[in-house]
């Protein structure tokens, strides 16, 4: 799992069929901390409701392609929304 914030939404009017009705979004990758790892990725919205702004986890690699079906291209979903993060310094305030 790994820790992100939406920054974007990716707007494709052609995509692959398996991917239809799936939101992409850009997501920016954040450490323990809550600072920027990296740059910001794209990643299928399995939960379906993210928007820029929102805090969410995600997981990646074949384990992202899972709640979406057999061979569906994406190596970054957005699985669930952090409301609070405890027992660490991570600040999420945008």
């Amino acid at each position: 799992m790994q820790l992100g914030k939406v920054v974007g939404q990716i707007v494709a009017t052609v995509k692959v069929e398996s991917l239809t009705g799936i939101k992409l979004m850009v997501v920016q990758l954040l450490d323990e901390q809550g600072h920027e790892l990296g740059r910001p990725a794209v990643a299928a919205d399995v939960v379906g409701c993210a928007g820029v702004g929102d805090f969410v986890f995600l997981t990646g690699k074949k384990e992202a392609a899972i709640p979406l079906g057999p061979l569906v291209p994406v190596d970054l979903s957005i699985v669930g929304f952090v409301d609070e993060v405890r027992g660490k310094a991570v600040r999420l305030d945008g």
